[in-house]
This record gives structure tokens, sequence and C-alpha cells, in this order.
């Protein structure tokens, strides 16, 4: 609709270069004669070009005036202020395109909405990686230093098999939950099945109903939707989790931290409660004389959303992670079983 109310401005202001631009200023009306809106934007036009070639110290002063003309319509057309300024930019970048004028480094209409479209897109795109994957490096970073620090662990219950969960209260008054366990696998078969097929998990592990990868960045940060599932004794209830994973590797250990996030494409779903997890994060380390089997340290960080009791929650969290410690080991035998009969 803009584009076409703006079309004549081609032909009717500087079409012909300077003899158009010339006519255009001639044709100018007096300003205490009253305009039409396509009038007081032709005149406008013709004005700025008119201070463009002046020279810099013009074009403050002709802009207010080209304000003055125009702002009795603009003010009485809801919505059509910022498409006004945008039609002109576009106008001067087709004169420019054109080689109808030569717009000076110095003026600010050099830049428009079409001026470069796929440049500011990459860059848009690029700023969104850089800051999920700087997200996902801080969520690591916290984690460990509440995994690692010594004070205030309670031992909250003991496996039989010898898994160990501790719990802590943080600032907040929010409960975590620290596993620790050992488990037949190297660390590089237990990163490869925790993250890299981290959408394959719902397969295992009964409580999860899907994951998807929503985004890349590089090849150790995700961003992922995880729905759980609706399995019998599931105390919380049905929750999803919008997060982003990062994993890294240092010296043998490798490391999986992730945080809630935010995506501007999924918002939360009707008929779910977005629970939000982090920062959390996962501790591979090989044993020394063993390297096919690894320590497994889970901190597990997890605000639940909703009306629950925080009792009810407290109770429900730890034993959640020993049903999933027991269904990562389900899969690690399986896996094993198959690379025995090859």
């Amino acid at each position: 609709m803009f584009q076409h109310v703006f079309c004549p401005l081609v032909g009717g202001v500087a079409a012909e270069g300077g003899e158009g631009f010339s006519q255009g200023l001639t044709e100018l009306k007096p300003l205490s004669s009253p305009l039409s809106f396509i009038g007081s934007i032709k005149s406008s036009c013709g004005l700025l070009l008119f201070a463009i070639s002046a020279g810099a110290n013009m074009l403050p002063a002709v802009l207010k005036l080209c304000c003055g003309i125009t702002y009795p319509h603009l003010r009485s057309m809801a919505g059509l202020q910022r498409a006004a300024l945008v039609a002109f930019g576009q106008e001067f970048a087709h004169w420019q395109s054109r080689g109808q004028i030569a717009l000076p480094a110095w003026s600010p209409l050099r830049w428009t909405e079409k001026a470069e479209p796929v440049k500011q897109r990459t860059s848009a795109l690029a700023d969104e990686d850089v800051l999920y994957l700087r997200q996902g490096e801080a969520a690591l970073s916290d984690a460990l230093k509440i995994v690692e620090s010594k004070d205030g662990w309670k031992l909250e219950m003991a496996e039989k098999n010898g898994d160990v969960i501790y719990s802590k209260v943080l600032t907040g008054n929010r409960k975590v939950f620290r596993l620790e366990a050992e488990l037949n696998a190297s660390t590089e078969e237990l990163q490869d099945i925790l993250f890299f097929r981290v959408e394959e998990m719902h397969e295992w592990n009964p409580s999860i109903r899907r994951i998807k990868v929503l985004k890349h960045m590089g090849r150790n940060t995700v961003v992922t939707h995880e729905v759980s599932a609706e399995t019998a004794g599931n105390l919380i209830g049905q929750r999803d989790f919008l997060s982003v994973r990062h994993s890294s590797k240092i010296g043998s250990r490798v490391y999986l931290g992730g945080a809630a996030t935010r995506l501007e494409s999924l918002p939360p779903q009707p008929g779910f409660v977005r629970a939000e997890d982090g920062p959390t994060c996962i501790i591979l380390e090989p044993f020394e004389d063993r390297p096919d089997r690894s320590r497994f340290i889970w901190l597990l960080n997890m605000d639940v959303k909703g009306w629950l009791p925080q009792s009810l929650v407290n109770k429900a969290l730890p034993r959640a992670q020993a049903d999933f410690t027991k269904h990562l080991r389900r899969r690690l035998s399986a896996q094993n079983s198959e690379n025995h009969r090859f």
C-alpha cells in the first residue's frame, strides 16, 4: 500500500535528475497554503534534496522545516509516521541507485530499511547465536560453583547400588540435588548419549515424551524443547522445558551444562506448565585405571512452577534422579550387548 502511495514521487520531484529537481523546487507551495498529504511529502522531498546538495550544515534546519510541513497530516494518520520515514529513505535510495543523486558520506539517509537487509539479518542471527553460546557457558560455570562447593550438603538418599544423592538449600530457599554414581561407560560414550544424541532420550527414558533440538550454535551448544511424559507415579505432572545446553571437555573430564532460556518462536505452550531448570550440570570423569568406566555427578536445579507444595517437589526430584540413572544404566547395558554381538 505504501509503495503505491509514494511511487509518484519519483516522477514528480526528481525523475529527470537536476531538471526535475529544479522543477520540484519551483512547484513548492508557500508554507501558509494548505497542502495535501502527497503535496507535503513532495515539498519535503524537494527541500531535502536541496539541503543534501547544499551541504551538511543546512540539513538539520531543513529537516525541521519538513517536519513542520508534514506534521498536521502525520498526526491525524495513526501508524503512518514510521512508514513515511521509511518511504523517504526508499525514494532516496532509488534515486541514488539510478545515479540521479549522490548522497555524501555524512548523510544519515545513506542507510534505509532496504539498504543492507541480508547483512543486517546475518548480523542479528550471529548476535543471537553468541547470546545462546554465552548463556550456555555461564550456566555451566555457575552450576560448577554450586556442585563443587563444600558447605551445606546433606545426605538425601542412598541406593543399594551405591548411588548417593545429596541436597543443599541455596539463597532464595531453592533446594538443589547432587547425584553421584559410577557407570560402565567411557566419558565419550556418555557424552554421545546425553548430549549429541539427546533427541533419542525418549527411547530409553520413559519419563520423557520428546526432546527436539531447535537451534545449533556450533557443535557444543544447542537450544532444546523437552516435554515430559504422563507416567504413573509422576508426582510433579507433565511439564515442558526450553533450555540451552552446552558441552565442554577439559583434560579427561567432560562437562554438560544447561539452563532455561527463551525463544521468540516458541513461547509457553497451551496445556503445559513451563518449568525452568538451571543452572545445572553433569560431570563425567573417567577412572584412572578403567577408562571404560566413569564417575557420574549430576546437579539437578529445577523450578517446576505451578502450585505444587515445595515439600512434594523436594521428594520427587531426587527420586527422578535415581530413576533417570536406572534407565541410563539399562541403555548402556543394551548398547554394550549390541557391541559384543558384532
